[in-house]
């Protein structure tokens, strides 16, 4: 019994206590070890030792004991009986034990002291287990609160540097300073250079050091590329040596936000920083744009009621308010283009063309051409050149009027702007600028002149040429206008007509024939030139 208590003690798991004591029963008297039972968690678990076909004889009457010791029915057995196996805490479990043979007294005191020896083996076990679960989870608490003192220095250390970017980027915005007031505070907050490229990738700022000059300009199709893939991606990206935030409210992409970091050196910190002022540059620019949007409207309406016709004090008040003297004098300019639509776009163009060349100017737009109230006499041909390398095209006419003193002048002017681009516009250098002052004879065939009186004049010198051509199909009045054009000199009239020499010779014969007038008379020749010219600019004739 004293190597048994030995053995028992030096025993740590419960399990192989409760299987040396089964394997002991027989030990100390007419006994058989039918079953164990651990506690488990509450539960009463049966030992593997037990043989399962007295399992569900035996476990049922077990766990309706409730801590009782208790006589047990064991098919094949007799005086069966489970032994509590009692400890501070309560039951550890239980010893079910058979006898063949009623057993003596010092038997039966023997088996009872193996019980008692096993309860109290089983509670130092149980003692020493919750030790060591207690010690595991004493080290588990404590690494746990060190992870959570570390994850709560973070955020603490995260909300003030959170708490810093709304500040700073609050503070960039009431302040006043827009795109450069925000960008500067994210290059305080980062330290890396901060830029700010436009929807087309052309850099609108740039803060911090380093910057390109000149700046590179992008590749249209690689740019729309990588919008759409940040767009996809969503939050920050990085692309080659910048981390790039899309500034889009609602959707619309304005632009783009990037820090310069060749190094790969943002942490999760400079991300947070960029994500709150793209949104700040978001909505910087969403109220710029609603600004521009709401100018332009007004400074539209104003040039429209010029063009109209207003007073003058209204004139004069409302030109103040945009920051144009209408005191100076002013031209009327309108801009057609052939390849472009007459639209908001196009119209934003010749604004910042003109801008862009001195011209301090209102603009607005018709329905096919665009119109600017300009201070000053506008240069010859820096418009044209201007919008030329805007449009990347040369196919565009630009009119000019004369100088205008008072705003109640300008609907006139406006009419000679128009005139000097119709006349441009039909003239065999189609493209370029032409100022009303320059047009000559061409200053009295305009809007503001009878123009029964011109369609009598052109009837009574071209008439027969003009029914010619419509009854045969032919261009006898264009060619004798080309005729004209070009000095009189066959072979320059022939190459403009890309006609033959001798096909301009019979052309011209036919129309002496035809009209019956003289080429070579001077009245003849003087009224056969200004009907041309009337039919061309006034009455439609081919340009």
């Amino acid at each position: 019994m004293l190597a048994f208590s030995r053995a028992l003690f030096d025993t740590r798991d419960e399990g192989e206590i409760l299987r040396l004591a089964m394997d002991h029963v027989s030990a100390v008297g007419p006994y058989r070890a039918e079953a164990g039972y651990l506690r488990v968690r509450g539960r009463l678990v049966p030992s593997p030792r037990g043989g399962p076909e007295h399992a569900s004889a035996i476990d049922r009457t077990v766990r309706e004991l409730m801590g009782e010791d208790g006589p047990v029915a064991v098919p094949g057995r007799s005086r069966g009986r489970a032994l509590a196996l009692h400890g501070p805490g309560g039951v550890h479990g239980y010893l079910v034990v058979t006898s063949r043979s009623r057993p003596t007294r010092a038997q039966h005191f023997l088996l009872a002291t193996l019980v008692r020896l096993t309860a109290a083996a089983l509670s130092v076990a149980v003692a020493r287990r919750r030790r060591q679960e207690d010690a595991l989870e004493l080290h588990r608490l404590r690494r746990e609160r060190a992870i959570l003192q570390q994850r709560l220095v973070s955020l603490v250390v995260e909300a003030g540097y959170q708490r810093a970017v709304h500040e700073a980027l609050a503070e960039a915005a009431a302040s006043g300073g827009g795109e450069e007031a925000v960008t500067g505070a994210l290059h305080e907050l980062t330290g890396f250079p901060v830029l700010v490229e436009d929807r087309f990738g052309r850099l609108r700022s740039w803060t911090g050091p380093g910057r390109p000059d000149p700046y590179p300009e992008p590749d249209p199709a690689r740019h729309e590329e990588m919008l759409q893939e940040a767009a996809r991606r969503g939050g920050p990206v990085r692309v080659k040596d910048r981390l790039i935030s899309l500034v889009r409210p609602r959707g619309e992409v304005l632009g783009v936000l990037a820090l310069v970091d060749p190094g790969d050196e943002a942490d999760e910190y400079t991300v947070f920083a960029l994500e709150h002022a793209a949104t700040s540059l978001a909505l910087e620019l969403t109220h710029l744009r609603h600004l521009a949007g709401v100018e332009l409207r007004l400074r539209r309406e104003m040039v429209d009621d010029l063009l109209a016709g207003t007073d003058d004090a209204s004139a004069y008040a409302r030109s103040e308010a945009f920051g144009h003297d209408l005191h100076r004098i002013q031209y009327v300019v309108v801009v057609q283009w052939r390849s472009q639509v007459s639209d908001d776009a196009f119209a934003r163009t010749v604004g910042r063309a003109a801008s862009a060349v001195g011209m301090r100017s209102l603009v607005t737009r018709r329905s096919d051409h665009v119109v600017l109230v300009a201070e000053g006499r506008p240069d010859d041909h820096a418009l044209y050149e201007a919008l030329t390398r805007e449009t990347g095209t040369t196919d565009g006419t630009i009119g000019v009027s004369a100088h205008c003193d008072t705003p109640d002048g300008i609907p006139g002017r406006y009419q000679e702007a128009l005139r000097a681009l119709e006349v441009r516009r039909r003239s065999r250098s189609r493209y370029g600028t032409t100022f009303f002052d320059d047009l000559g004879l061409y200053r009295i065939l305009g809007p503001g002149n009878d123009h029964q009186e011109l369609e009598g004049f052109v009837r009574e010198w071209l008439g027969q040429l003009v029914d010619y051509d419509g009854l045969h199909r032919a261009a006898l009045v264009e060619t004798l206008s080309r005729y004209f054009d070009c000095g009189g000199n066959y072979a320059e009239t022939a190459e403009s007509l890309m006609i033959h020499r001798s096909t301009l010779r019979y052309r011209l014969q036919r129309i002496r024939e035809i009209s019956g007038h003289d080429l070579t008379d001077v009245e003849d020749r003087l009224n056969l030139q200004v009907a041309t010219r009337v039919w061309k600019i006034m009455l439609g004739g081919p340009g």
